[in-house]
């Protein structure tokens, strides 16, 4: 029987080839095997060893048979699964702040896929009420902060997070998902970044423009500065909170941190994401830390002067560039477009082995290049998944 599975043309040399400055090249991948219609080969899955998960091993640089694979928001609204628990718990806090929901919400794709990372399901905006800012997210708005931090008086209100005393499902629900998942995967938890916590806490809420934050920046920046200080210190506690109750990896989402031109990314995102990075890695040295900021070509080689382990690229970032400018001292995540899951299986098939021939043998989890969509077919999703364990370097 034919199959589909398209041939695996090599990138050109010059995509690939690295600079003395970033590096020796990483190995192209060999041929991938395939079955009948496009679909990966059913192999045992590559696992890691029984004290690492395959995703932990890729990111310190192990030599790895595939690379690990999960996705961004892997766990919601585009699964039967979860729309039918939405039926029952309409809220979404009533969903992110319970320790039984949150344990069943995060494990809906792993006992489907299977993907290498089952990231807690929650929120980057979870810890606001426990540092004195009232918020909630509302049916088809989004994210509502209800007293926006615009002065000095409100800010000096912020207190510092505890996450043991406001926050103990999380605890909870990553050391049960490390008790489920064992070591076939890696517990991820997430945390949000100074600046793209301080972008809803003064917006009041998501924005188009971002003239309320900025106008701070650029007025009163020390009442900016006052802020970032104090989301600083609550999310650095927060990720070795995680850690400490199961968590083996953390990402760091500074989703709106790209609306900031290079020299106020430097001012407003850059020190305070490296105080964290700092201050983890002094009492939780071997944690793996993942940075995510959508947007980010313009800021690409900013973002490993944080001191994280791995830059998660969006998919407007070739990947074989993305590796030239970040170097090779650094693992990559990514970075298919998420649009590429409502194609063909073909089409899908031919995106993931152009992305892992890119991104080289040597420190890659393979992702989207962003959360999956809403509306996204749970038969292309099993098929990524599918071919994306099939891979063999």
């Amino acid at each position: 029987m034919a199959t589909a599975c398209p041939p695996l043309s090599l990138p050109s040399t010059s995509l690939l080839r690295r600079s003395t400055r970033a590096g020796p090249s990483r190995r192209p991948l060999p041929s991938v095997r395939c079955s009948a219609v496009g679909e990966a080969v059913a192999e045992a899955a590559v696992a890691g060893t029984v004290e690492e998960p395959l995703l932990v091993s890729a990111i310190r640089g192990k030599k790895v048979d595939r690379p690990p694979v999960w996705l961004m928001r892997q766990a919601g609204r585009y699964m039967k699964s979860y729309q039918n628990l939405c039926e029952r718990y309409p809220l979404f806090r009533e969903r992110s702040e319970n320790v039984d929901l949150v344990v069943e919400i995060s494990l809906q794709p792993w006992k489907v896929f299977k993907p290498d990372g089952v990231i807690l399901f929650s929120d980057i905006l979870t810890p606001l009420p426990g540092m004195n800012i009232p918020f909630d997210i509302v049916k088809g708005k989004g994210p509502v902060i209800y007293d926006p931090l615009r002065t000095a008086e409100a800010v000096n209100e912020v207190r510092e997070f505890v996450p043991g005393e406001w926050v103990p499902y999380v605890g909870q629900a990553l050391n049960i998902l490390r008790e489920e998942v064992k070591n076939e995967a890696a517990v991820l938890g997430f945390v949000g970044a100074p600046f793209t916590l301080a972008s809803y806490c003064v917006e009041g809420g998501s924005s188009k423009n971002f003239s309320k934050i900025k106008k701070m920046a650029f007025a009163e920046p020390e009442i900016l500065h006052s802020l970032l200080q104090k989301f600083t210190t609550s999310m650095a506690n927060y990720i070795k909170y995680q850690a400490d109750n199961g968590a083996q990896a953390v990402q760091i989402f500074d989703s709106w941190a790209t609306e900031l031109s290079p020299v106020d990314f430097e001012e407003f995102s850059l020190p305070y994401l490296k105080q964290i990075v700092d201050s983890v890695k002094e009492t939780h040295p071997d944690l793996p830390l993942i940075l995510y900021a959508s947007g980010s070509g313009g800021l690409l080689e900013r973002l490993p002067l944080t001191g994280v382990d791995v830059v998660s690229l969006d998919w407007t970032v070739d990947m074989a560039e993305g590796r030239k400018r970040l170097g090779s001292n650094i693992a990559v995540q990514g970075n298919v477009d998420p649009g590429v899951l409502f194609g063909s299986k073909e089409f899908i098939t031919k995106r993931i082995y152009d992305t892992v021939q890119k991104a080289g043998s040597e420190g890659h989890v393979l992702n989207l290049g962003h959360g999956i969509k809403v509306g996204t077919p749970e038969e292309n999703v099993a098929h990524f998944f599918e071919v994306a364990k099939g891979i063999r370097y």
